[in-house]
């Protein structure tokens, strides 16, 4: 065979074996090397376009609470220190406003709003654990002045503790937490009926145990005993019923989101939420949309910088109880603090120690059962336990 020819076969038919043949394949390759060239930097810079064109979506979804952050700069000299440089505490407020199409439905819109829950987050430093503390909505404190929606100065006061956010908002209820306990709010989240609601939604629903059916006409809930998943709207209605689920208290709905609040940490590290974007982006898209923040916060970034050590936290270390508390001495209805018990709880958070709860706890709502634990470190006492429970249990068993 000439090399004509062997040229020729490898050419395939149609391309000739001359030098024309051969500049003429050549610059064909050539050609769809720089269209494939092309094609690969056109989906890269698509894919770059449409990935900031997501980032920039649920960046601008999160509302920076700047008048929050004037009021706290106004006060600034009187703010309690940080004690622990990597330690973090974030208050998470739960609104129950009536605005907005998603939370209409709940009831009129008075043009008010109060903190339907609110949960002290204490991150370790080193993130080694997580302790979320709830402060009931009834618990009288000192509310310190204000500055009202409308611009004028509330009045000190002796008052429940929701007054604090229906008075002066997210500021107030800070400046409120920390006089009560003397720790530095470094962040605050403040999400309503609407976002909490498509956030589990997001996540398909969480799983929680019910030891009774519950049937409650208020709270549009018909669930049986046993395991089950709920949705949304379902999970909206357990976490807030108070009067006909448990034993009607405060101190009952508290523990109820307490649970519930373990069995979504459990969700979301046990089905790569964190891990897979598909999963993550739609959970980002829910949570951003409803939560105003200090501005800080208020950016994929700074939210990242906050969570981003929180998928390494064991179950078994992110804990959740209520702060000492027992009816008020003066009105069944209302709570106070127990001493010297809640101040012991104060002190190890502002010290960054440990706090260890067990649900056999002590018969008061989140009391020490150890009374003589110095959180500084000079003194050998056991660490005192709280009544309380962890992302790690399961209340099916």
């Amino acid at each position: 065979m000439s090399r004509d020819a062997g040229v020729s076969g490898t050419l395939g038919p149609g391309a000739g074996a001359s030098a024309r043949g051969l500049r003429l394949v050549r610059r064909r390759r050539r050609r769809w090397v720089r269209y494939g060239a092309g094609a690969v930097v056109l989906l890269a810079v698509g894919s770059g376009v449409a990935g900031w064109a997501l980032y920039a979506k649920l960046n601008g979804n999160i509302t920076p609470d700047e008048a929050a952050a004037a009021e706290l700069a106004r006060y600034a000299r009187e703010r309690p220190t940080a004690l622990v440089k990597d330690a973090r505490n974030i208050l998470l407020i739960g609104s129950d406003t009536r605005s907005g199409d998603g939370n209409r439905k709940y009831g009129r819109d008075s043009g008010t709003e109060r903190s339907d829950t609110t949960i002290l987050l204490h991150l370790a430093a080193g993130r080694r654990s997580a302790t979320a503390v709830s402060i009931p909505r009834d618990l009288m404190v000192d509310v310190p002045s204000c500055r009202r929606r409308d611009g004028k100065r509330a009045e000190p006061t002796f008052a429940m503790f929701n007054y604090a956010f229906q008075t002066g908002g997210s500021a107030c209820t800070i400046r409120t937490v920390e006089k009560l306990t003397g720790i530095r709010i470094d962040h605050h989240v403040v999400v309503d009926f609407s976002g909490f609601k498509e956030m589990v939604d997001a996540i398909d629903g969480v799983e929680v145990c019910l030891k009774e059916p519950i049937r409650d006409k208020a709270a549009k809930l018909r669930l049986p005993a046993g395991r089950v998943t709920l949705n949304g709207e379902q999970a909206l209605g357990y976490v807030r019923a108070r009067k006909s689920l448990g034993n009607g208290s405060d101190t009952d709905r508290m523990d109820r989101q307490q649970r519930f609040l373990g069995a979504l940490v459990n969700k979301v590290q046990s089905n790569d939420v964190l891990l897979n974007p598909v999963k993550l982006y739609p959970v980002l898209d829910a949570a951003t949309s409803s939560l105003t923040t200090d501005p800080d916060l208020a950016s994929l970034r700074g939210l990242y910088e906050l969570v981003r050590g929180l998928r390494d936290i064991p179950t078994e270390r992110v804990q959740f109880l209520t702060v000492p508390r027992e009816s008020y001495v003066y009105n069944a209805n209302r709570d106070q603090l127990v001493e010297p018990e809640a101040e012991k709880l104060f002190e190890l958070l502002r010290a960054d120690g440990p706090v260890t709860v067990s649900p056999e706890g002590p018969s008061n709502s989140g009391s020490a059962q150890s009374s003589d634990y110095d959180p500084y470190g000079s003194s050998p006492s056991p660490v005192p336990t709280f009544r309380g429970n962890t992302a790690a249990e399961d209340t099916c068993t």
